[in-house]
């Protein structure tokens, strides 16, 4: 878990569980740790521990007014003091206090500080109703605040939920311990019984089942599992009993690594959140330096010196920057909660805010418009060579190599042993491998690399992904090798062009007639072939040549190979995180399932998050600056000013909180 001041700024601004505080914040007891790391008391007992002050406080308000405008009684004599200042204490204390531990420590820029002034300037021009109003309300506003935070935050808790509380282990004499997952080791054995949570990766050594995947992916249907598959920490098993042998421990297993994105994501502020928190700081000082001329100059004037008082304070509770600094971020937090819940791992606002302006969309083809999942389709051996015996040499050269194209060339081959003769095995950087056997060197590769070293053969264009071997420098022949294109890269490519993406371009490593194939069945704007990884970046450069201003590209990629081309995009989006480091280090967007579709997804999520925050700012400045004026000139009160601070702000987090949705 991150320390205190990794999610917090040093002013104390917004946490990643989307509240407002610093280690001393009023209403937090240090009961509990909650998921951002901060400790906070239970939600439920804190808002029932608001509404034992607000009810009672309430109550002797109510029951002022009824003394003073039914029974027609002075609202400031004695009784009334007894009756609206304990009322005053009971709403307004925790915003006393901490506005004064606030101004002890320096700051003054937040509206717990206003409310302090303006109240008090209220009391002093015997104003007694309109100050208890205003503490009042504005904390029922604080509650019904941290009433949408809370429901905001279930989205986020519900991915925490997916964290296991406990593993079977089993013992070296068979027996069984229940023991906290953070306690097994690599290499031991695991018992996961029917309706279990799966504590820990792990390969399954013993069973069949079906697995749950939804947690993690949003994936609705179960997966199959059997003997050798691996399986995921944070999955829930089906109907069969599983015995895993742990392979990753529970701190870099993928269901910490995912909690650990979503636990820091809100951490990172967009811009749009950035400038807020600045202009908050000085938004502030410049309001109560404007009330302070205002009842000066006023009461200069007019010798009036009560009434400007109290329309100063009128400017100081209208003036409150609250309904821009609880909804923005709470917006920007409901963007990324709401993206969790669809198995879409956004790891900062900022990244909401680049994907609101994506116009140009770069796909990598294998793993991700494609299944990445090689089968040989032909096989075509020369110069006397048989077709066994090209298989064999294809085993020999891709024994060593973990690439999907060469496990289908190792599976194609029906030999069934591994080669033990294989030595010197070497990478050719963008074209094969290179390696030696007792008596030959065995070079597999593609076309580019036969020309290269001018080695006669008799086709280039083998419709397909060609594999060419060489024995000795003398042509064996070649394999071609299909890669199916997702069932879900079609729709994919058209919801991106309802989401207002205008190009959608496609890189690969593969020949040029493989890439034209598949870019012609997606409908791709554009592809560029034969392409290494350091040619990938080099063709994000071009492509940002022919941008608009103010449009952004993302870089889709399975998050391995592609880690300099998701780098070097604007913002780069991992396929199939599940179980992929590099996609969880290397991107900052994640999408948990193999559906490229997601990405639209993603980008309707920035968008909806941006305009959310746009309004809000765009209606609490409007309304706020009408008021303002409407006090300076004596035609508002201080309940027409609390009214329009509070609604103001329940407007905007209300609003906020349909990100989720």
């Amino acid at each position: 878990m991150k320390e205190h001041n990794e999610h917090v700024d040093a002013d104390d601004e917004t946490c990643v569980c989307g509240h407002e505080h610093d280690h001393e914040h009023e209403g937090h007891d240090h009961d509990e740790t909650c998921e951002c790391g901060h400790e906070h008391e239970n939600e439920d007992i804190n808002l029932g521990r608001e509404m034992a002050f607000i009810i009672p406080a309430l109550l002797l308000m109510v029951g002022g007014l009824i003394r003073t405008y039914l029974f027609h009684q002075s609202d400031h004599d004695i009784i009334s003091y007894t009756i609206f200042l304990p009322a005053y204490l009971l709403a307004g204390w925790p915003i006393l206090t901490t506005a004064v531990r606030n101004v002890v420590k320096g700051r003054v820029t937040d509206e717990y500080f206003l409310m302090m002034v303006a109240t008090v300037a209220a009391i002093a021009t015997a104003q007694l109703p309109e100050s208890v109003g205003v503490m009042l309300f504005f904390r029922i506003g604080e509650f019904f605040q941290n009433l949408s935070l809370r429901n905001s935050r279930r989205s986020i808790r519900a991915l925490m939920e997916v964290r296991p509380d406990y593993a079977n282990l089993v013992t070296p004499d068979g027996s069984l311990n229940t023991v906290r997952p953070q306690e097994v080791k690599v290499s031991e054995t695991i018992l996961v019984k029917p309706g279990e949570k799966v504590p820990l990766d792990g390969e399954v050594i013993y069973g069949d089942s079906m697995l749950d995947t939804s947690p993690l992916t949003g994936e609705s249907v179960p997966r199959s599992i059997h003997l050798g598959d691996e399986v995921m920490a944070g999955c829930v098993n089906g109907q069969g009993l599983l015995r895993v042998k742990v392979t990753r421990e529970f701190g870099k297993s993928s269901v910490s690594k995912i909690l650990e994105l979503v636990e820091n994501a809100a951490g990172k502020k967009a811009r749009t959140e950035q400038f807020i928190s600045r202009f908050a700081r000085y938004y502030t000082p410049i309001v109560v330096g404007s009330s302070v001329l205002v009842a000066v100059i006023g009461s200069l004037a007019t010798g009036d010196i009560s009434a400007w008082i109290y329309r100063a304070a009128v400017l100081l509770v209208i003036s409150c920057p609250c309904a821009l600094v609880i909804s923005i971020p709470l917006g920007y937090f409901g963007g990324i909660g709401g993206a969790s819940r669809r198995g879409i791992l956004i790891k900062g606002a900022q990244y909401l805010d680049i994907l609101a302006k994506v116009k140009i969309v770069v796909f990598d083809k294998t793993g991700t418009l494609t299944k990445g999942v090689f089968k040989v389709v032909e096989v075509v051996p020369s110069n006397g060579y048989k077709r066994d015996e090209l298989l064999h040499l294809a085993h020999q050269a891709e024994v060593h190599s973990n690439h999907p194209i060469a496990q289908s060339l190792i599976s194609a081959c029906a030999c069934g042993t591994t080669p033990s003769n294989v030595c010197n095995y070497e990478t050719i950087a963008g074209s094969g491998v290179k390696v030696h056997t007792d008596d030959s060197t065995i070079v597999a590769c593609n076309d580019a690399l036969l020309h290269e070293n001018e080695i006669p053969h008799e086709v280039c264009e083998v419709g397909g992904t060609g594999v060419h071997l060489v024995v000795n420098d003398r042509y064996a022949g070649h394999i071609v090798i299909s890669d199916e294109i997702r069932e879900d890269a079609p729709e994919a490519v058209s919801r991106l062009r309802q989401v207002g993406v205008r190009k959608v371009i496609m890189l690969t490593g593969d020949c040029d007639e493989v890439a034209s194939r598949v870019a012609a069945k997606l409908g791709l704007d554009d592809y560029r072939a034969n392409m290494l990884p350091e040619d990938k970046v080099n063709a994000i450069t071009e492509i940002e040549k022919d941008r608009a201003p103010g449009e952004k590209i993302a870089a889709v990629g399975d998050g391995i190979n592609d880690a300099p081309l998701l780098a070097r995009a604007d913002v780069g989006v991992a396929m199939g995180g599940l179980g992929s480091d590099a996609a969880l280090e290397s991107a900052d967007v994640v999408i948990m399932n193999d559906q490229p579709s997601k990405l639209a997804e993603a980008i309707s999520v920035g968008r909806k998050t941006r305009s959310v925050v746009w309004q809000n700012i765009g209606i609490a400045m409007g309304v706020k600056g009408v008021f303002i004026v409407l006090g300076i000139i004596g035609i508002a009160t201080l309940w027409e000013a609390v009214f329009a601070d509070v609604g103001v702000a329940l407007l905007a987090i209300a609003n906020a909180t349909r990100v989720l949705r």
